[in-house]
């Protein structure tokens, strides 16, 4: 019975780890309940080795649903962005705060658009602010029943290079082209004034100032993600992650698969 209680004893610590609001309890928790699994299957094996396997096996779920439904997915080449009414604010969470910082910080109103991607749909609201010669959006992401918002704002500069600051909460499901620079801030972050501050300071890092950025206008917003969009999958059909087949429609190759799994183990790490 001691060890069954030493295993219990453990899960019961790291149920109630996090279950705690500080976020680095939390991860203390998920790293207890890894400490439970070793020690469970060293107890049930006597080997070290096995309990190291037992741990490790947590890492490879994400290899059942690659697997049986990434694996099979297909995606049309050419995604088009559509001009659409933005959705209930009810079921659009962060929209209108979002909405609110970006026209208190000088953004108007562009359009709003939407597209659909392996099963995910996509609702953007788009703002632009020509001082700034920067874009904002507030995006709503929809795939089976779960919702989640998240803002971004984009600079492009002379050369071609968007420059683009984001609260998005996931890793890429794509490897990013050259001429695409991400500056990922906590999730948590929502507050689009510090975004907009972050994205500010960022081109200051880079040493990109606001009269090297391509003056842009509203209307040709969707038009920019769509050029980005099939660059990135240009970029990515170079690099082996992706597969086009007779018809024009792409899937992700083992290679792609393998690229998912470590995004993901990424985020397990990140998020937990």
């Amino acid at each position: 019975m001691r060890e069954t209680l030493i295993v219990l004893s453990l899960l019961l610590m790291a149920i109630t780890l996090r279950s705690c609001r500080r976020r680095w309890l939390r991860k203390m928790g998920a790293g207890v309940f890894l400490l439970s699994s070793f020690v469970c299957f060293f107890y049930m094996s006597g080997e070290i080795c096995i309990g190291l396997l037992g741990t490790g096996a947590w890492f490879f779920i994400p290899w059942i649903r690659l697997i049986t439904h990434t694996r099979k997915l297909l995606f049309p080449a050419n995604q088009r962005l559509h001009a659409c009414t933005p959705p209930n604010p009810s079921f659009f969470p962060n929209a209108t705060e979002a909405s609110a910082g970006m026209e208190q910080e000088g953004f108007s109103h562009a359009k709003d658009c939407t597209w659909k991607w392996g099963g995910i749909v996509q609702h953007f609201r788009f703002f632009y602010h020509p001082t700034l010669k920067t874009f904002a959006s507030v995006c709503l992401c929809e795939q089976e029943n779960v919702a989640f918002a998240f803002i971004s704002v984009s600079s492009i500069d002379e050369c071609g290079t968007t420059w683009r600051t984001t609260n998005y909460p996931f890793a890429p499901t794509l490897k990013c082209s050259p001429n695409l620079k991400w500056n990922h801030v906590p999730c948590e972050k929502s507050c689009f004034h510090q975004i907009l501050k972050d994205h500010q300071s960022y081109l200051r890092k880079n040493q990109i100032h606001t009269e090297m950025l391509e003056e842009l206008h509203s209307c040709d917003i969707d038009g920019i993600l769509e050029e980005e969009q099939r660059s990135e999958l240009d970029y990515n059909f170079r690099k082996g992650i992706l597969l086009k087949n007779s018809e024009g429609a792409f899937r992700y190759s083992i290679r792609g698969l393998i690229f998912l799994w470590f995004q993901q183990i990424r985020d397990i790490i990140r998020l937990c």
